[in-house]
């Protein structure tokens, strides 16, 4: 999430109120729905604390995790994309600066896609001038390609099952879409202030989340993108949580991290509850994927600080 960056940056400058005004207006264009809150506990979390298994040197922005239990991260700062092989072992640069600063996801061939153009300038700008790229990275040597071009500063990445790629763009409204076929679109739908992003198994659906003024998720039928709804929102107590990445379990359910309430909320019946609390400015969550380095069923959050935790709150044994 980069709302409370870019507000510490632009208050340095000259055109401090009005550009902060700007940021914080483009999310306020809709209308609450029912109110749910974040505080209460969710049933049947694991009360065992978060465990430290990695540190990076930078602000992590994104994680993902292959079929081999290989870790991938972005790093806002550096621009580059790291690779951890197992929880306790090095972070190894793949990359250089590559603006590797966005979301990141693991295609069905192993191939990473990264979002570049997370930062201030393409993030307020995005909407009216989407030049920002989608990088294919390969995962053992780090050789980079793009995938697709044209698409507004990219936040948040998601892979739907038939390799659609959407995009988020913080800043702006825009929902993008690469098809398959490589068609882009940097206008497929519209959410104010879209940030994490998944798209539900079925590929039918992709969610969204709205970081402010009024925090929520949204669905969008793949089928009609004129049309998102507005599925839960925060309460009041939660209007400044910030909420930030998106992933889902194996049931299906969203989970979302968020910057300033310290929380992993997970969506259940149509409410929020917490599967951990006191990991502040988490940016992005994630599952393990395979049988070994960090494997299925255990979830994982990345921060600002650079810290990657195991999180027991969201884990699913047997998964």
């Amino acid at each position: 999430m980069r709302l409370d960056r870019m507000l510490r940056t632009v208050l340095r400058g000259p055109s401090a109120g009005f550009v902060a005004a700007a940021v914080l207006a483009a999310a306020t264009a809709v209308p609450a729905a029912g109110t749910a809150y974040a505080a209460a506990r969710c049933a049947g979390v694991a009360a065992a604390a978060p465990v430290q298994v990695a540190q990076l040197p930078d602000w992590v922005e994104s994680i993902a995790v292959d079929g081999r239990g290989r870790m991938f991260a972005t790093a806002y700062f550096s621009g580059r994309v790291y690779r951890i092989d197992a929880p306790g072992s090095t972070p190894v640069a793949l990359t250089g600066d590559v603006g590797a600063n966005g979301g990141i996801v693991v295609r069905a061939d192993g191939q990473l896609l990264v979002g570049t153009g997370n930062d201030l300038a393409h993030s307020l700008t995005g909407d009216l001038f989407p030049v920002s790229r989608l990088l294919r990275v390969d995962p053992d040597t780090g050789a980079v390609a793009t995938y697709a071009s044209g698409l507004g500063g990219i936040d948040g990445v998601a892979l739907a099952p038939d390799g659609t790629v959407y995009t988020t763009t913080l800043g702006g409204r825009n929902i993008g879409r690469v098809t398959p076929d490589g068609r882009v679109d940097p206008a497929w739908a519209r959410v104010p202030q879209p940030n994490g992003i998944a798209v539900s198994p079925d590929g039918s659906e992709v969610y969204v989340v709205q970081t402010t003024v009024a925090p929520g998720l949204y669905r969008i039928p793949v089928g009609d993108p004129a049309h998102p709804r507005l599925w839960v929102s925060a309460g009041a107590g939660d209007a400044l949580a910030l909420p930030d990445g998106l992933t889902l379990d194996g049931r299906g359910r969203p989970l979302v991290a968020t910057h300033a309430a310290g929380e992993i909320w997970r969506v259940e019946d149509g409410r929020l509850c917490s599967v951990e609390s006191g990991l502040h400015l988490s940016t992005q969550i994630s599952y393990g994927r395979g049988d070994r380095g960090f494997p299925a069923g255990r979830l994982y959050r990345a921060g600002v600080d650079g810290k990657v935790y195991e999180v027991p709150g969201g884990a699913e044994p047997g998964r």
